[in-house]
């Protein structure tokens, strides 16, 4: 079927689609809140309508120890190939109400960008799967290929219930690929499509001196500061010459980036000056020597301090020595490197590092495993393809410094790859108030997706 029939359609119902957005965007489905778990699960209920309405054969709620997924099928013919896409329909808090220029539920339009808590992430972006479901099933009758669709309800509370889902329904989630739409490109006007996610390991440390907090001119000088341990401990962590991690075997099973791979990374325009400005105005960047800022970002780990606290923060001062302090740890890890050995291995370094006077723990937290796949797989190419003819030039390749746990988890269960298209901006304030999504965007996701069934139907 020539393309031309999905891009009309498409431009034609354009304005409909955000307006079905813009309702779906006023269901407050906060996934971490209990009080909104009512509204989680109404917006279920409304995906699932919508998935039926855009074409699926059958849509239902699965249920979960927590909020409920939804679950979609267009089963065409067993013998073609099968697509699962993956999207949640939880949103984050809102939180600083004040911030926001129009109410985070009360979507609203303004400069070309649809405004609202959960636009791009990830409503939005699920309803470009749905309306090119829908572009397949009402300009041609049905799509090229199968198509399953999961869409989780707690992706912004942790996915703490979605690695029991899939164990528990491999069967019905079998596919030849995932497709994923909660990522973004470089810019407008350069496309580009996401190969890598980072994995994750924590550890949290808390540093015990005496029974309670001492008064620094009685017991100062003779008493160890567990502030300052934990300073000491903490700062042990990274050589400050070279930016490495001096974590003893960190570094053992890294699988660095080919020389082909950094290349597709030097080709994603890069200006210094505007990276430092959004990252807040900092006067410059840091990291591991002898990397670029991306390859920092997306194919070396990291080690990185979430939270310190401990001791007075008030008003004024209170002169003691605290009874303890504790800080939160995180990596962001590569491919091949495992997130309980490395959780293992920090904790391990954080109790050497230990000065003398103070007891020390050091508690790993359940991580996650990086993803990649290859630049030159069937399904990436077949995207690449897709994105070519709607933005009318070949898309770079990135990875994602970040980590989608369902993507780490589809993977190591069943041994999908993962295929991650999404239109998202750099700037649509993902997490933060004023969350938006470009309408050009929208409507350009819509169009990819469209074009990927064909060309995955292909590929495949």
């Amino acid at each position: 079927m020539p393309a031309a029939d999905l891009d009309q359609y498409c431009a034609q119902n354009q304005e409909r689609f955000v307006a079905e957005l813009i309702e779906a965007l006023r269901i407050p489905s906060i996934s971490a809140d209990p009080a909104y778990a009512a509204e989680v699960r109404r917006n279920a209920e409304h995906f699932r309508g919508a998935a039926l309405d855009a074409g699926f054969a059958e849509a239902q709620l699965l249920e979960t120890e927590g909020h409920p997924a939804v679950y979609a099928e267009c089963i065409v013919d067993p013998s073609l190939p099968t697509a699962l896409i993956y999207g949640h329909h939880d949103v984050q808090p809102v939180d600083p109400l004040d911030e926001w220029l129009s109410p985070p539920f009360e979507a609203e339009v303004r400069d070309g960008n649809l405004y609202g808590r959960g636009a791009v992430d990830d409503k939005g972006q699920v309803w470009m799967q749905l309306k090119a479901m829908e572009a397949h099933a009402r300009a041609r009758g049905k799509p090229p290929l199968n198509l399953k669709l999961i869409v989780e309800g707690e992706e912004e509370s942790g996915s703490v219930n979605f690695e029991a889902l899939i164990q528990r329904e491999q069967e019905r989630f079998k596919a030849d690929v995932l497709v994923v739409s909660d990522t973004g490109i470089v810019a407008p006007e350069l496309p580009s499509l996401s190969t890598g996610l980072r994995g994750l390991a924590g550890v949290e440390v808390r540093v015990q001196g005496p029974a309670m907090d001492l008064h620094s001119g009685v017991f100062g000088g003779a008493v160890a500061n567990p502030i300052g341990a934990l300073a000491e401990i903490l700062a042990s962590l990274h050589d400050p010459e070279t930016g490495r991690i001096t974590v003893p075997g960190f570094y053992d099973d890294v699988r660095e980036p080919n020389d082909e791979e950094r290349a597709l990374f030097a080709r994603v325009p890069f200006d210094e000056d505007e990276f430092k400005r959004e990252a807040g105005g900092i006067p410059a960047t840091a990291g591991e020597h002898g990397w670029s800022v991306m390859e920092r970002r997306w194919a070396r780990p990291t080690l990185e301090f979430n939270g310190i606290w401990g001791g007075y923060s008030g008003p004024g001062s209170k002169t003691i020595i605290p009874a303890s302090a504790s800080a939160k740890i995180t990596c962001r890890l590569v491919p091949d490197q495992d997130p309980d050995d490395i959780a293992r291995k920090v904790a391990a370094a954080v109790m050497a590092a230990a000065p003398e006077g103070v007891t020390v723990q050091a508690a790993p937290k359940a991580g996650g495993r990086p993803v990649v796949t290859s630049t030159d797989h069937p399904a990436v190419l077949a995207a690449a393809r897709a994105m070519a003819h709607v933005f009318g030039k070949e898309p770079l390749f990135t990875r994602e410094g970040g980590s989608i746990p369902p993507v780490e988890m589809f993977s190591r269960i069943m041994g999908m790859p993962a295929v991650m298209v999404g239109t998202g901006l750099p700037d649509d304030r993902i997490h933060s108030p004023n969350e938006k999504f470009s309408l050009d965007m929208y409507a350009k996701g819509v169009r990819t997706i469209a074009h990927l069934w064909d060309e995955l139907a292909s590929a495949l």
